[in-house]
């Protein structure tokens, strides 16, 4: 193998393995909108920082991971104005603190 075929390799692998999801979120997806307060996962946007910094149940910008395909039908409280509060695939514009 040439050293431009061994370097090309290793790149490869490399891209592979850092797309790879670790052990644990293995057939789940982030769902933004229904974590509870203090128990998003990483980055939920502005306010926050990391894990746990969320400030309020079901933030649209603050995920957690979920079993893969549930997202959507998972049933939430109702927002206070009476309308149905879901989760997404991406970050929502409802249910975000004040700043």
């Amino acid at each position: 193998m040439s050293n431009t075929t061994l370097g090309l390799a290793t790149i490869i692998a490399a891209t592979v393995t850092g797309l790879s999801l670790p052990a644990h979120a293995a057939g789940q997806e982030k769902c933004y909108g229904v974590a509870l307060a203090g128990q998003n996962g990483c980055a939920a946007g502005p306010g926050t920082t990391c894990a746990g910094t969320s400030k309020m149940d079901y933030q649209g910008n603050a995920w957690t991971l979920v079993p893969a395909g549930t997202c959507a039908d998972m049933e939430l409280p109702a927002m206070a104005n009476g309308h149905a509060r879901m989760g997404a695939l991406t970050p929502l514009e409802r249910d975000l603190p004040k700043m």
